[in-house]
């Protein structure tokens, strides 16, 4: 079961005082549990390239990160730079104050923007920032996330003021359908969370916590 777990996990390391030696570590804990990918800024790319390349885990990065503010132009340039340092996951923040001002076009655009930017080179896992949505926006993001191209959906940054719930994953899995992935993330600390976010339709967990999760403790950490 720990084995499974650990298959659709993202060890994930966000933090602005992440240093080199940190990143390293990760992407080492990484490929002795077999996670998914190690989700890293930008900036450590590269890093985590270096130890990850000979294994089949993913490097995955965050563009637009943590805000979504960015324009389109600054979110490809920022796929593109990533993909070449190493990356082959990306996960995205959309425009969120372009969907709450009803903007579809824009939140349509910029995210395909990502996606043909990362082309066949690299998934692209739109976050929507669940806790800043209503239900409607939520739906909404879901099917602008589709049509663009996007291969999952993806509920939070773990830098805002909430994370992953099980109500978001079921709506987020009824909208988009079978047809692509659901990555839970913000607050999953143990294995009991990582079953009830897969019980509601998460195909991916987003986690700082991933070693204790599979070693069956508890983090204290809020990503």
């Amino acid at each position: 079961m720990t084995a499974t777990i650990a298959n659709i996990i993202d060890h994930t390391l966000l933090k602005g005082s992440a240093t080199e030696k940190d990143i390293i570590k990760l992407a080492a804990e990484a490929k002795a549990y077999q996670f998914a990918s190690v989700c890293v800024n930008p900036t450590w790319v590269s890093a985590a390239y270096e130890v990850l390349k000979e294994t089949n885990v993913k490097v995955c990065t965050v563009i637009g990160f943590p805000l979504g503010a960015s324009t389109s132009k600054v979110k490809r340039f920022e796929t593109e730079d990533a993909i070449e340092n190493g990356a082959t996951e990306i996960d995205m923040v959309i425009n969120i104050g372009a969907l709450k001002n009803k903007d579809n076009e824009l939140v349509k655009k910029d995210i395909e923007a990502v996606v043909r930017a990362a082309g066949e080179r690299a998934l692209v896992k739109v976050i929507f920032e669940t806790c800043l949505l209503t239900e409607e926006e939520k739906i909404r993001a879901c099917q602008l996330a589709v049509q663009a191209g996007a291969d999952y959906v993806k509920t939070s940054t773990g830098f805002s003021t909430g994370g992953a719930t099980v109500e978001d994953i079921k709506l987020m899995r009824e909208i988009v359908g079978p047809s692509i992935g659901v990555k839970a993330s913000g607050g999953i600390r143990n294995i009991e969370d990582v079953q009830m976010m897969v019980k509601a339709g998460a195909t991916r967990i987003g986690a700082s916590s991933g070693v204790s999760i599979v070693k069956g403790e508890t983090s204290s950490t809020s990503y």
